[in-house]
C-alpha cells in the first residue's frame, strides 16, 4: 500500500515514514503546498497523512482539490491546531479521520490501517479468496487448512493490489507506482513486476488456486474472481 506524508517539520516526517515502512507501507513525502499538490494530481494513495498547517498554503485546501478531482484517496489529518473548527471542518470536506499532535506513531499506524480496511475492504480484516484468507493484521496468506503460504512484502503488496481492484485491468504502469517510490526507472522496474506476478502466480497454484491472473495483451493484467 502506498501512502503520502504531507508535513513540512521534515523531523517528523521522518519519523513518520520509518515507523510506516516498518509496518510494511510504501510512502511518499511532501514539505509543502505545491509539492503536495503536484504528488497528488500525479499519483492514488491508499491513504494521505495531511498536516492543515503548511508552508505556501493550507491542508484544508489539498482537501478541497483531492474532492474536485474526485480522487478516493484516504485522508488522515495530524494537526497541531485541535480546535473543534478545524476537526468539523476537515471531517465535513471529505477527511476520514483526523488526529492531534502530538501523538504515538503506533496509534498514527492503526488509524491509517483503519481507514485502508474501511475504504478498500470495507472494514474487513479478513479477505476470503475462494479456499484462501488474506489477514490483513498480519500481512499473511492462509491456505486451506490455515497453513501460510510464504510471500515476499513485494508479492503481499502486489496481491493485495490485485485484490483491491479485482475483475478490473491494472496496468503495468500502475504497479510499478504502487509498489515502487518516485524516481523509479519504469523500463528498469517492468523486468521486476514480471518477475513477482510470474512468481507470485506460482505459489497461488501450488495453493491448488485457479490462474486468477490473466495477461490483458497491450494493456496490462486483471485478477479475475467470480462472484
Amino acid at each position: 500500500m502506498k501512502l503520502l506524508i504531507i508535513e513540512d517539520e521534515r523531523d517528523l516526517s521522518d519519523s513518520i515514514n520509518t515507523y510506516l515502512e516498518q509496518q510494511q507501507f510504501i510512502c511518499d513525502t511532501a514539505y509543502d503546498y505545491f509539492e503536495a499538490e503536484d504528488k497528488i494530481s500525479l499519483n492514488e494513495y491508499s491513504c494521505i497523512i495531511l498536516d492543515i498547517m503548511l508552508p505556501h498554503g493550507s491542508g484544508l485546501q489539498l482537501l478541497q482539490l483531492l474532492k474536485k478531482q474526485k480522487k478516493s484517496d484516504g485522508v488522515l489529518i495530524i494537526s497541531a491546531k485541535n480546535s473543534l473548527e478545524d476537526k468539523i471542518e476537515g471531517l465535513q470536506i471529505g477527511a476520514d479521520d483526523y488526529l492531534a499532535k502530538p501523538f504515538h506513531l503506533a496509534e498514527l499506524g492503526a488509524r491509517v490501517a483503519a481507514i485502508i480496511r474501511r475504504r478498500s475492504f470495507y472494514g474487513q480484516t479478513r479477505i476470503e479468496i475462494d479456499s484462501l484468507v488474506l489477514d490483513l493484521s498480519d500481512r499473511a496468506l492462509r491456505g486451506t487448512h490455515d497453513e501460510e503460504i510464504p510471500l515476499t512484502r513485494k508479492e503481499y503488496d502486489l496481491l493485495l493490489y490485485f485484490v483491491s481492484n479485482k475483475n478490473r485491468v491494472v496496468t503495468k504502469e500502475a504497479i510499478v507506482e504502487h509498489l515502487w517510490n518516485d524516481g523509479i526507472d519504469m523500463t528498469y522496474s517492468y523486468d521486476f513486476v514480471y518477475s513477482h506476478i510470474k512468481n507470485l502466480r506460482k505459489k497461488l497454484l501450488q495453493a491448488g488456486c485457479p490462474d486468477y491472473i490473466k495477461a490483458v495483451y497491450g494493456m496490462g493484467y486483471k485478477f479475475t474472481i467470480a462472484g
